[in-house]
């Protein structure tokens, strides 16, 4: 990568907030390494989570820090309205720049084809379960549900049996929006059309066949427990406490569950969406690295080193792979959680070489995922106003959970109506 001076440059990187002390153990230790390769660059960490809401005000008001995640839904608007940094030519200069996964790193890619945004995480969502509420409700956890009948079976079968929510689903801060598209994929459908020019919310009859799979599990079951505002961060927290038998997230949260919850291993399954209906998929998605256009050159270009060290160096050389995972074996946190390639398959089996003498996950308990999750299709996240979408669906998956008699085809009928204004005005 060409060098920017050698001018000494401070730049702040993103961390998780709320990580567990061996977490951020782990973290410090990494940024001692690059530190002590790169002597001009002081690293300091600055706590965030991505969340719809606060992100967009923290990008109004500048404060995020130089390097930052976003999700893949963000990649495209971001890079229109020149809200990240251009850093295609720093990007192009990295010696694997033309082996990512093309699924993947079109994500945060302009309309030339530079990559603005690096892609550091990819997933297909799964069907976490809580392997200890599934033995005392007298439910195999090595096989787990492989239709929604069954979920729902095993649901009401929880809740009956240890008064914990069989099931639950998040529905704030965007992400009813995207579980509710991640069960309408899985039931066959889609929330718009192939080629993205308008929603198909109230036309596709999956949509409207989820939001009464989820009225009969909360209305006729009773399995759904009693908090329906869950966003991501606090259905991991539930989850991870034993209070939910079941929920949909990317099947890769493992680590999440881990570091910023205080999971036990044991209590812990995973396994595949049940797919059902003519041509359902698994939604797929993940998390891009990005670069504030406020930083200076030098910063922007310490900025990739970073990303380049810290998120994909264990992916792409052997040295930084075995060391980053040594560090993480050694201070108990998670090696070998399942995750999807963002580069080419031989990269990636060059990958799970290099770290299998320090892998410390419960490989069995993932089985269920990681031995079919390569045969069911993924499906990309919905393309225009992505997240505006998947906030006016939030209100909907509420209404159903909150309100026995709520009109399912007249709310249908409002979003519809509401989300074609915003594919007009995207066009």
């Amino acid at each position: 990568m060409t060098e920017t001076a050698d001018e000494a440059v401070t730049i702040k990187v993103s961390i998780d907030a709320g990580l567990e002390p061996e977490a951020r153990e782990n973290f410090d230790a990494r940024v001692k390494a690059f530190q002590t390769a790169h002597e001009n660059i002081t690293v300091e960490a600055q706590e965030y989570t991505w969340t719809a809401t606060t992100f967009t005000a923290d990008l109004a008001g500048g404060t995020l820090p130089h390097v930052f995640t976003i999700p893949f839904t963000d990649g495209r608007g971001l890079i229109a309205a020149k809200q990240i940094a251009d850093i295609s030519d720093l990007v192009a200069e990295l010696p694997y720049a033309d082996q990512f996964n093309p699924n993947v790193a079109q994500a945060g890619q302009a309309e030339d084809g530079g990559q603005w945004a690096i892609p550091i995480a990819a997933y297909g969502q799964a069907l976490h379960y809580n392997r200890t509420l599934f033995t005392e409700a007298g439910l195999d956890p090595d096989s787990p549900p492989e239709t929604w009948d069954e979920v729902r079976e095993a649901a009401r079968k929880i809740s009956e049996a240890t008064g914990e929510t069989g099931y639950a689903t998040m529905t704030s801060s965007n992400t009813g929006g995207w579980i509710l598209t991640t069960l309408v994929n899985a039931f066959g459908g889609h929330t718009e059309n192939a080629d993205a020019t308008a929603p198909t919310i109230a036309s596709d009859p999956a949509v409207k066949e989820a939001l009464e799979y989820l009225r009969a599990l909360r209305w006729e079951d009773n399995s759904m427990g009693a908090n329906f505002l869950y966003d991501w961060g606090s259905i991991n927290q539930d989850f991870a406490s034993g209070r939910i038998g079941m929920y949909v997230s990317g099947g890769g949260n493992y680590g999440n569950l881990v570091t910023q919850n205080a999971l036990n291993p044991d209590d812990y399954g995973v396994t595949v969406l049940p797919l059902q209906g003519a041509q359902p998929g698994t939604l797929g998605g993940g998390t891009l690295a990005a670069v504030s256009p406020k930083g200076t050159p030098a910063e922007q270009a310490a900025a990739v080193k970073w990303i380049d060290f810290y998120y994909l160096g264990r992916f792409t050389d052997e040295q930084t792979a075995t060391d980053a995972a040594k560090v993480a074996a050694d201070l108990d946190q998670p090696v070998g959680a399942p995750e999807l390639p963002l580069f080419d398959q031989e990269q990636f089996d060059a990958y799970q070489v290099w770290i299998e003498p320090y892998v410390n996950v419960p490989l069995q308990q993932m089985a269920p995922y990681t031995t079919k999750s390569g045969e069911q299709e993924l499906i990309p996240e919905p393309r225009v106003a992505t997240q505006d979408v998947y906030a006016l669906l939030d209100a909907v998956v509420q209404a159903v959970l909150t309100n026995e008699n709520a009109d399912i085809d007249a709310l249908l009928a409002q979003v519809q109506g509401q989300a074609e204004s915003l594919y007009s005005q995207a066009d």
